[in-house]
């Protein structure tokens, strides 16, 4: 005996398999989910240390010369493997500037430690959602858009502190993916609407 489907009832049926499908891409999408309390070390000992890093310790410096980053993630901290999360440490001397970026997979929510920073991002539809932080003032950035941070102040430091979704967020600079890795600089000049001896002069100042 054949079995009819009315067209209600398929849709009825359609709508949990989209659901399974849109969870399951989002799953994909992130850190993947360990199926233990935790990723074992291969060949050492498991105990407390395994959990513990100390190489942000010595980030606090009131007078760094140039913009730099100390990171706790995967790389740095191996018992952050399959966890989703990560921190880094942003010094900014004054005047000093993070550049455009974006990290590919994960949020980023900074927290300002010392004195003031302003920061934007820009959304899918070139909106730029720009503001001044102050001392214990947090700002997200939306996974995977451009976005900077810059110490306008030109007689103080600043510093803070990032916390990422991810334990491998990523980091992909816009200055130096789009400059410095090879594009024919023809590409380039008229994709800006400048010249090549233009991009020449931003490709060599990259370089230092």
């Amino acid at each position: 005996m054949a079995i009819t489907i009315s067209s209600s009832t398929s849709h009825m049926l359609l709508l949990p398999l989209l659901l399974i499908l849109a969870i399951s891409s989002t799953t994909q999408a992130n850190d993947p989910d360990v199926l233990f309390d935790f990723i074992k070390p291969i060949n050492s000992t498991l105990d407390a240390s395994f959990f513990t890093y100390s190489g942000l310790s010595g980030f606090y410096n009131e007078d760094p010369k140039n913009f730099t980053v100390l990171k706790a993630s995967m790389s740095q901290f191996p018992a952050l493997y399959g966890q989703s999360v990560s921190y880094a440490v942003l010094q900014f001397p004054p005047a000093g500037v993070n550049p455009p970026h974006t990290h590919p997979r994960a949020a980023e929510l900074l927290l300002v430690m010392l004195g003031t920073l302003e920061v934007g991002f820009v959304d899918t539809a070139n909106v730029l959602y720009n503001q001044t932080l102050q001392e214990g003032d947090m700002f997200v950035f939306p996974k995977g858009l451009v976005h900077f941070q810059y110490n306008r102040n030109h007689n103080q430091s600043a510093i803070a502190v990032s916390a990422f979704g991810s334990a491998n967020a990523g980091l992909l600079s816009v200055p130096k993916s789009v400059f410095t890795t090879g594009i024919d600089e023809n590409v380039l000049a008229m994709s800006f609407k400048t010249d090549v001896p233009t991009v020449q002069k931003i490709e060599l100042g990259l370089k230092h």
